[in-house]
Formats: C-alpha cells, sequence, structure tokens
C-alpha cells in the first residue's frame, strides 16, 4: 500500500510543479495583454495564453480564443484567422468535441491555401487527421497525416514529418496492424534523435507501450509507458494530453494483469489531472476505466453509473470510438447481471456504430492510401535521412571545434580520435539504413513487374488457349449442322478434337489450380499418402487417354509412404508425367523412383525423351517466363504445369530441380517428407 500511495504523490508533485511553471508563464502574458499592443501583436498574446490555459482553465481558454477571433475577424486578417482558428480547433480536441475542432482546423487549412502558408497547411492537416481519427475514420485520417508529411517533406521540416508519420503508426495501431505500427514509430524516432525532438521520444515510448498492452505483453508496456512519463519529467514538460493519456494506459495495462487496486490508484490520478483543467472528454474516458475496474469486482450499480455517464458524454461530443467501447462494456454488464434485454439493446448499438466506422469502404480506401503513400514517400524518406546525416556531420564538426578550444592539445587529440571513430560507425550505420532503403524500394519495384508479367502471361494464356479451341470446335459443329463433314473425315476430327479437350481440360485445371494458390485460397491438409498406390493411379488414368505408346514403370517400393497434401502431390505428379509423355516419342519409357534423403523422400520422374537444353533449364520454372515448346507429336503446352509444379511442392514444404542432356531424357527431381 505504500508502495502505491507513493506513486499517487510523485503524479501530483509533478502535476503541481508543473502548474507553478505555466502560472509563471501565464502571469507575465496577462500583463502584456494590460499592456497598449496592436492588433496583431495583441492576437498573438491572446492566442499565447488561450494555449497555457488549455491544461490549468479550458473556460478561460475559450474565452480567450474568442477573443483572438472577433479582432481578426472584425480587422479581416487571414493570417491572424488562421491562427486563432488552429487555437480553438486544439481547445475543442482537448475537450473532446471532435466535430468543432475538425470545423475549425478546416477553416484554418483553407486560409492557408489561400496565404499559401505550407508550414501552417502541414499543421493543421495533421490536426484534421487526429480529429478523424478520434471518430474512427482511420481511411480519413490516414489520409490527412499523409498530406501532412508530404507537405512537411517539401520544406524538409523534419519535425512535422516525425509528427505525420507518429500519427500514422497510430492509425495502424488502431487498425491491430502492430507490427507495421512499431515499423513506423521506430523511422519516427530516427528522425527525432537526429534533430534533438527529445519530446518525441515520450510520444513514441507512450505509443509502443499502448501496443504492448494491446499485444498482451504487459511487462513491456508498463516499462515503454513508465518510460515516457519519466521522459516527460526530466524535459519539464506541461501536463498536457499526453501525461493524463499516459496514465490512463498504465491503468488500463494493470487492470489487464487483474491488479484492479493499482489500476483505480493510476485512474483517480488521470482524474485529478483532468479535474483541474475541467477536460470533460478526459474525465469521461476516466470514468469509463473506473465503471471497468467496478466491473470486475462485480460492483454492478457503481459500474453502471459510471459507463453511462460517459456513454452520454461522448455521444454528446460525437466521440465515436469511446462511445462504442461504453455500449460494448454496457452490453457485458447487463449480461452478467442476467439482463439480457439490455444486454442485447446496447450490443446492438455497439454493433451498429462500429459497424459504420470500420466498413469493408473504410478499409480499402485505407489500403489504396497507404500503397500510394508507401510507394511514393520511400525515395523521399531516403533524400530526408541523408539530408539529416548531413546535419548531423555538421553538428559533429561544431562540437569538434567547441573541444578544440576549451580541452589542452593531448586530450583533443585522445577526443578527436574517438570522435573520428564513432562518427565513422554512426556512418556506416547511416550508410546501411540508406542501402536497406533503396534495396527495398527496388525489391518492391521488381515484384510489381513481375506481377504485371505474369498478369499479361495469363492472360494471353487464357485469351488464346482457351479461345482456340473454342473456335475449332464451334467450326466443326457448324460445319457437322450442315452436313459439311463425310464420315472418314469424322474419325479424323474426332481424334484431333479429342486432343484439344484433353489439352483444354489440362489448362483449365492449372489454371484454377494456379488462381487458387495466388489468392492463398488453397487450404494444405497434410495427410499419410501411400506413394506406390498413388503414382500406379496416375499410369493407369494417363494410359487410358492412349496419348502415346509409352511405357509406364513406377520403380517405388510397396509400402512406401509419404507425408503431404494429397491433391498437391498427384497434381505435381500428373504434371510430371504429362511433360514427360509430351516430349518422348513413341516406344519411349517414363519411369518414377523414390529414395530416402534423411527425412525426405527424393521422388523422380526420368523419361527417355528429346532433353532440354541449359539456356531452356535455367528459366523453366520461373513464372515470368512461362516457357513452352510443342511436343514430339506436336501437342500444345503453356508453361503452366511446370511453374504450378514448383510453387505447389514449395507450398508442400519441398523443392524441386531437374537433370536433362539433350537427345537423351530429362528427370525431373521433387522432395517431400517422409511418412
Amino acid at each position: 500500500m505504500m508502495k502505491r500511495r507513493t506513486s499517487l504523490v510523485f503524479f501530483l508533485v509533478l502535476a503541481a510543479t508543473t502548474f507553478v511553471s505555466a502560472q509563471s508563464a501565464i502571469d507575465s502574458l496577462e500583463s502584456k495583454l494590460n499592456g497598449d499592443l496592436s492588433d496583431s501583436l495583441r492576437i498573438r498574446v491572446l492566442v499565447a495564453l488561450s494555449s497555457e490555459y488549455q491544461y490549468t482553465d479550458l473556460k478561460k481558454s475559450f474565452e480567450l480564443s474568442e477573443k483572438a477571433i472577433s479582432i481578426a475577424e472584425a480587422k479581416n486578417m487571414r493570417w491572424g484567422k488562421a491562427y486563432a482558428y488552429h487555437n480553438i480547433g486544439t481547445y475543442y480536441s482537448i475537450s473532446g468535441d471532435f466535430s468543432s475542432s475538425s470545423k475549425y482546423n478546416d477553416l484554418a487549412l483553407g486560409i492557408s491555401f489561400q496565404i499559401k502558408d505550407t508550414l501552417g497547411m502541414a499543421t493543421n492537416y495533421n490536426n484534421l487527421g487526429q480529429n478523424f481519427s478520434a471518430f474512427g475514420k482511420y481511411d480519413e485520417a490516414y489520409f490527412y497525416f499523409t498530406q501532412s508529411y508530404k507537405l512537411a517533406s517539401e520544406v524538409r521540416d523534419s519535425l512535422r514529418m516525425a509528427v505525420a508519420l507518429h500519427n500514422m503508426a497510430s492509425v495502424f495501431k488502431e487498425l491491430g496492424q502492430y507490427e507495421r505500427a512499431l515499423d513506423y514509430l521506430k523511422l519516427t524516432q530516427r528522425i527525432s534523435d537526429a534533430v534533438h525532438d527529445y519530446e518525441g521520444k515520450a510520444y513514441n515510448y507512450d505509443e509502443i507501450g499502448d501496443i504492448y498492452r494491446r499485444k498482451k505483453s504487459y511487462d513491456s508496456a508498463l516499462h515503454a509507458l513508465i518510460y515516457s512519463l519519466k521522459v516527460s519529467r526530466s524535459l519539464k514538460m506541461k501536463i498536457n494530453e499526453l501525461v493524463p493519456e499516459t496514465i490512463i494506459k498504465i491503468a488500463k495495462t494493470y487492470l489487464s494483469k487483474n491488479d484492479k487496486a493499482r489500476a483505480l490508484l493510476y485512474y483517480d490520478t488521470a482524474y485529478a489531472l483532468y479535474q483541474k483543467s475541467s477536460n470533460e472528454f478526459g474525465l469521461a474516458q476516466v470514468e469509463l476505466g473506473r465503471g471497468k475496474v467496478y466491473l470486475a469486482e462485480k460492483k454492478y450499480a457503481e459500474a453502471m453509473k459510471l459507463m453511462e455517464g460517459s456513454a452520454a458524454i461522448a455521444h454528446q461530443t460525437n466521440s465515436w470510438t469511446l462511445e462504442i467501447e461504453c455500449y460494448e462494456n454496457l452490453a457485458n454488464l447487463h449480461e452478467q447481471q442476467g439482463d439480457y434485454k439490455k444486454s442485447l439493446s446496447y450490443y446492438k448499438q455497439f454493433k451498429e456504430l462500429e459497424d459504420s466506422l470500420f466498413s469493408q469502404g473504410m478499409q480499402a480506401k485505407l489500403l489504396q492510401d497507404q500503397l500510394r503513400f508507401e510507394t511514393a514517400s520511400k525515395e523521399d524518406q531516403i533524400k530526408a535521412l541523408t539530408k539529416l546525416e548531413e546535419l548531423r556531420k555538421d553538428e559533429l564538426k561544431k562540437q569538434e571545434l567547441v573541444r578544440n578550444i576549451l580541452v589542452v592539445a593531448v586530450a583533443l587529440t585522445v577526443i578527436l580520435l574517438f570522435t573520428v571513430y564513432r562518427s565513422g560507425q554512426r556512418r556506416i550505420h547511416i550508410n546501411k539504413l540508406l542501402m536497406e532503403h533503396q534495396d527495398e524500394v527496388k525489391k518492391r519495384s521488381k515484384e510489381l513487374e513481375q506481377l504485371n508479367q505474369v498478369k499479361d502471361k495469363f492472360f494471353s494464356i487464357i485469351s488464346h488457349d482457351l479461345r482456340s479451341p473454342m473456335n475449332a470446335l464451334s467450326a466443326i459443329l457448324n460445319m457437322m449442322d450442315n452436313d459439311q463433314i463425310r464420315p472418314e473425315e469424322f474419325s479424323r476430327l474426332n481424334k484431333e478434337l479429342r486432343k484439344q479437350f484433353d489439352h483444354t481440360k489440362t489448362l483449365i485445371n492449372n489454371l484454377l489450380d494456379w488462381a487458387l494458390l495466388q489468392m492463398d485460397k488453397l487450404k494444405i491438409q497434410p495427410e499419410r499418402i501411400d506413394l506406390t498406390n498413388l503414382v500406379d493411379e496416375n499410369f493407369k488414368m494417363l494410359g487410358s487417354l492412349h496419348l502415346k505408346e509409352i511405357k509406364m514403370s513406377n520403380q517405388i517400393e510397396a509400402g512406401t509412404f509419404c507425408w503431404g497434401d494429397l491433391n498437391i502431390v498427384n497434381l505435381v505428379l500428373r504434371n510430371l508425367v504429362l511433360n514427360g509423355i509430351k516430349f518422348t516419342e513413341n516406344g519411349g519409357t517414363i519411369e518414377v523412383a523414390s529414395r530416402t534423403d534423411g527425412n525426405d523422400l527424393v521422388v523422380s520422374v526420368r523419361d527417355t525423351g528429346i532433353g532440354i537444353s541449359d539456356d531452356v533449364k535455367k528459366i523453366l520454372f520461373e513464372k515470368t517466363a512461362g516457357y513452352s515448346t510443342r511436343g514430339t507429336a506436336n501437342e500444345k503446352g503453356t508453361g503452366l504445369g511446370l511453374i504450378l509444379c514448383k510453387e505447389f511442392v514449395e507450398k508442400n514444404g519441398g523443392r524441386i530441380w531437374l537433370e536433362s542432356e539433350v537427345g537423351k531424357g530429362s528427370t525431373f527431381y521433387f522432395t517431400i517428407k517422409k511418412a
């Protein structure tokens, strides 16, 4: 108990210390405001004073903002209106009225466009993104954050770039894409470190802690969140929205660990901070948290009162994400009490509001914006990091100059050597990062190019290899209808149609299998397979087609079993045997055998056909090449069969390769686990 009380005292002392510091700034600004000021200077002082009051007296902050807006509008001072609109937009955001906040941020953005204030545009885009994120409209929020990042990068404002990237990470966090969110936060921290944005570290660790909490890594979450508070204290930051929000996240983490007493203590600390600034939205967040603690303690009456009050404030301020959470917890509360009718009512409200926010359209738009931003900004990020590296080098040179003046010659030599060594290591590290980014961009470009080639290849197959037999069949049917085919020609045409039908059927099966594989719809269902019987069944089926007079030999010992997906293994065997038939003359031989290699079976399909040249062997399994040639009996192909074999073998956890010599036949090998 003593330890928990000490924690509460620590935060209250921090709040009091900060309040004294803030009061000093307020007194100074109040003194200036009472003097004889020009309109433009009075607007600046009013906005600055309003900003100071935002974390101590929200009502006073609002009154000062209104005065600044009144002067700016009366004098039609565009920059003054943008300045004042931005300030009152921040006030409404802190109050939880995100609808009003977005209105004023939008007005400020419009004026920024008119006066061509790029930094103002970047800032207002970012604020609008935060508004829409609070609404739960993450597709719109992500769009505004990317616009803020682009404008900031155009004027090389690294701090605003870091803020935009940080907020993008928060969008991915809310959507459950935790690894992507952490990647963005790492990039944000690198930029913040380079420009000495120490406050950014507090915000980043606050976000990292919340991600770990959601991933149920509670100890890591507490470590990051407490470190965020420590950084805030060391920098003597204001008790702004970050500190009580971080404390709420600590409370949530302790509740997840079932430490209800400590969770309630931290919620009380956050409540004291929000109460000092009369922040109703913050108080509503705390009330919901307290209600969840009471629900865990089965104090249903107290929990219901707190949750309903929080839901009312959330609905009043259009704080939809908070409202969703309230309805979900109220549904759970009434279910635990056995009041299923009320539980169902709250659950319906929860689902309707959640579905309206997290729609498929929103997800699709967010994905499009994400791909567009990441593709366009990779090079910009590399340029920004390069610029930051140049700034870092300049800073190091200045530090070296100061040391040259202050340190004696011998000590200077030692420090200089150490500095050069450290600089070299950092340069190597930064260069490595840049190379990794460049490699990633090149890799993505190559993947996109390959995907386009694959798309073109298979559209060509569909349009040509499926259309041709259909046209041939249509023509023959027309001739039959018109009695233009003699009986002696019918037998020959029947054989030709049979071959085209078999080719088309094989092609369609392969295309369907390939489509399932590309869409990741293919479900692997491993089982114990009798390999000997499977080969016999394929020989029997293919022999019944009377494709050629070829001897088929099964050299796999009886009782040989493997472990894999039956459909996959069957498709691979069938395609490899068909490939052998295609390129083997009448009277030739196809032999299937197996041998043991550790925990694997190596299956071989050998034919006595025409063989494959070295040039063709290099591209035979490449999906973008799609190599195909006609068989010994002029059989057509698409090159799709062997590509499918490679992808299916690898999907089954094996590998495939071949040995061949022109004129002496070919042997295809693939591995599969022993059963």
